[in-house]
């Protein structure tokens, strides 16, 4: 008999069991892929004295019994055919190569449907497996291998750390999934294209790696606060009853919905983390979180600053890392849940007691309030999270109607036009914002003191000229940034907060302090805008004859990063084209100065007013100045170089008024936000001054009921109104006075 294919060695507590006609014989003749390999000759009974293991012993322990491969039917010698037997018939026999004894052939079909070999007529073929005769169903197929099917039907989950060669020890409980997963291994090359097999102690401390790193991103965004003050290593230390839920669900699913489960939470994962940076940088810079409705036109905003400030190859270098990020943080998420569901489902039982285990300690560390460091251990701050940030896109979706309200309510709308300002008739108006000048800069330890020697220095130099000055503070909408919602606020008199109320602003009939200028017809009015560069078709309805923009105002000199034309300049270029011509009519103007815009570096500093020419002594200027790159890397530059930007407008303004002012000048200036908390130290306070200069002491007297501070100063207890509140008191102040209302009529 052929002795080519040896039979199947088996473990010694088994020796005594009889032959099972329904065994498989195991062939050791394959490759490292698990395939079988052809060996050109039958495989031979098993000698009398060595016993088989039954087959009903493996399928208890959940192991697969490799069949005996047929490479192809074998002619003997002496009989080039085999005999083919019917259960019911005796067996067919055929000579032994070796001593000429006959023992039963099977017969090979081409085509086998079942886990035993047929004959077209669907009768079994058998196969010698001991030297009493008994047989054994043939294999299907030469090369592929008969294995125990679990009784469920799902596919089984990625591969685990244990490597296919190992099997399952026999007290060691094999679930579905492991079975089928050692399956499809044998005919498979192990995981990382084989490097499994051969570096198995390297393979396993990587996929425990592996799942670490998963768990600690998911833990990561979980627990990561959406601002940077708050950031700390006791934020990290608590148990996310998230976590707990997620694992539950997960365990309770069969595998295929368990993985589009994952798939699922793990983009749900990334998103979070992303809006999550995105709350981080909103804050850092506008000091509040990033709104999913009306924040996303801000980002190519974002982007031209980036580009203003540090050129276009900062901007293309900035734009593709943040793409690259969103790519990369929502794959790793995805990957992440996936790893963890999969290792979840290859460790069940160990999985579901810790589970419990987890969500009694959450259940009690949340009802007795445990906490470390003044840190709650048991948090829900990640569901909590993502049910605010649900709230705010309602609240947002649903603002346009409450802001379409509050737009109908206009105290001056039926107000004739010679009944409007009569208090301010024929005085050159000057509305003008200082781009960043918030309260910061009055009242920190450190800027304040040089901020209030500039203030004092302005106010020698405004007194010299005859003016006084009148000053409080006002609540902006906005810090950081933002200054056109600011602005839109002041002017209008509503609460312009977030984008889509500025758009509906600007579509709507809401008339503005600058258009009831306008509509009066007693002033031409204008618009300095520096900081625009582009088509403004908004200033149209801000009720501006004529609009100056960073083109318009004959600037020939350097920008200083995102500032267009230095405040010196657009001051002086307004004398110029406006202010100074001879037999004009009274003006109104909206004037912008940007040189105090973000990130303050390099800045221009006041030089003579007969040598600003077109500008071009700016080159000089700017050469000298800081590099924004070298200056943003430490918050206290940072904060020297917004000092400085602001102490630049407000000398540039005053000298301003001393050179060019008169007993019909009236200013009005303020800030229109904030600087960044980079700046502010994380403060929420949104005040700005607000200050108004005249030489016509009637001017100041219609407001001395304000409470306002002497001087370009305001006092720490001057009032604040919310900036929405100014126009209707500006042009009640300034609107015929309760005498001069009955004179009209009796007139």
């Amino acid at each position: 008999m052929s002795h080519h294919t040896p039979p199947r060695q088996l473990p010694e507590t088994e020796a005594e069991a009889g032959p099972d006609p329904d065994a498989t014989v195991a062939e050791d003749s394959r490759g490292d892929s698990g395939t079988a390999e052809p060996t050109g000759a039958t495989a031979s009974p098993a000698p009398e004295d060595r016993a088989e293991e039954p087959a009903g012993d493996e399928e208890r322990r959940g192991t697969a019994v490799p069949q005996a491969a047929a490479a192809e039917p074998t002619t003997h010698p002496a009989d080039d055919e085999v005999t083919t037997s019917h259960p019911a018939d005796d067996e067919a026999t055929v000579p032994s190569p070796r001593d000429g004894t006959t023992v039963p052939h099977a017969a090979v079909h081409d085509e086998p449907t079942g886990s035993q070999a047929t004959t077209d007529d669907d009768s079994t073929v058998p196969h010698p497996t001991a030297g009493d005769g008994s047989s054994v169903p043939q294999p299907t197929t030469h090369d592929e291998a008969t294995v125990p099917h679990s009784t469920d039907d799902e596919s089984a989950p990625e591969a685990d750390d244990r490597l296919p060669s190992e099997p399952a020890t026999p007290d060691e409980t094999v679930s579905p999934d492991e079975a089928e997963r050692a399956a499809n291994a044998v005919t498979a090359r192990p995981g990382w294209f084989g490097w499994r097999r051969r570096f198995p102690r390297a393979a396993r401390v990587v996929g425990v790696a592996t799942s670490v790193l998963a768990g600690a991103l998911v833990l990561t965004v979980l627990l990561v606060p959406n601002r940077l003050d708050w950031m700390s290593v006791r934020a990290f230390l608590r148990l996310p009853v998230e976590a707990v839920f997620v694992t539950a669900v997960l365990l309770v699913l069969p595998t295929k919905a368990r993985r589009i489960t994952a798939g699922v939470l793990g983009v749900v994962l990334g998103l979070s983390a992303i809006l999550k940076c995105l709350d981080m940088g909103f804050r850092e810079t506008l000091a509040r979180p990033f709104d999913l409705v009306f924040d996303w036109v801000l980002l190519s905003d974002g982007a031209d600053w980036v580009k203003d400030s540090f050129g276009r190859s900062g901007e293309v270098f900035a734009v593709v890392g943040v793409i690259v990020l969103v790519i990369a943080v929502l794959a790793l998420s995805v990957l992440a849940m996936m790893r963890l569901a999969n290792v979840l489902a290859r460790h069940r039982t160990g999985a579901v007691r810790s589970t419990l285990v987890l969500g009694v300690a959450w259940i009690i560390c949340f009802t007795l309030g445990v906490q470390t460091g003044g840190v709650t251990i048991a948090s829900k701050g990640y569901a909590q999270y993502l049910s605010n940030r649900v709230q705010y896109v309602r609240d947002g979706l649903g603002d346009a109607d409450v802001y379409k309200k509050q737009m109908a309510v206009d105290a001056f709308a039926h107000t004739p036009s010679d009944q409007l300002l009569t208090g301010l008739r024929g005085k050159d108006v000057m509305l003008t914002f200082i781009e960043s000048y918030g309260r910061v800069a009055i009242d920190d330890p450190v800027m304040g003191p040089e901020v209030d020697a500039t203030l004092k220095a302005g106010d020698a130099r405004l007194k010299a000229a005859g003016f006084s000055a009148r000053s409080g503070w006002l609540r902006s909408p906005v810090t950081g940034a933002g200054s056109w919602l600011a602005h839109s606020t002041f002017l209008s008199g509503t609460w312009v907060k977030n984008q889509q109320r500025y758009r509906s602003l600007t579509t709507s009939k809401r008339a503005t302090l600058t258009s009831y200028f306008q509509k009066t017809g007693a002033w031409r009015t204008v618009g300095i805008v520096p900081g625009v560069r582009l088509a403004w078709p908004e200033g149209k309805y801000f009720g501006l004859d004529h609009i100056y923009d960073s083109t318009h105002l004959g600037y020939q000199g350097p920008y200083f990063s995102w500032t267009p034309v230095p405040d010196q300049f657009s001051l002086e270029s307004f004398q110029k084209l406006e202010h100074g011509k001879k037999n004009r009519g009274p003006i109104m103007a909206e004037i912008i100065l940007a040189s105090s815009h973000n990130p303050w570096s390099p800045i221009a500093h006041t030089i003579d007013w007969k040598d600003l020419g077109d500008g071009k002594v700016f080159y000089k200027i700017k050469k000298e100045g800081t590099n924004p790159t070298e200056v943003w890397k430490s918050s206290k530059r940072v904060r020297t170089e917004y000092r400085k930007a602001i102490q630049y407008s407000l000398d540039s303004l005053t000298q301003w008024v001393q050179r060019y002012g008169d007993d019909n000048t009236v200013l009005v200036f303020l800030g229109d936000h904030q600087p960044v908390p980079t700046v502010t130290g994380g403060t929420s306070d949104k005040d700005v001054p607000v200050t108004i200069v005249a030489r016509d002491p009637k001017v100041l007297d219609r407001v001395s009921d304000w409470g306002w501070s002497d001087g370009l100063k305001p006092a720490d207890n001057a009032p604040v109104w919310g900036m929405d509140k100014f126009r209707d008191r500006f042009m009640t102040a300034y609107g015929p006075q309760p005498g001069e209302a009955a004179a009209t009529a009796s007139h």
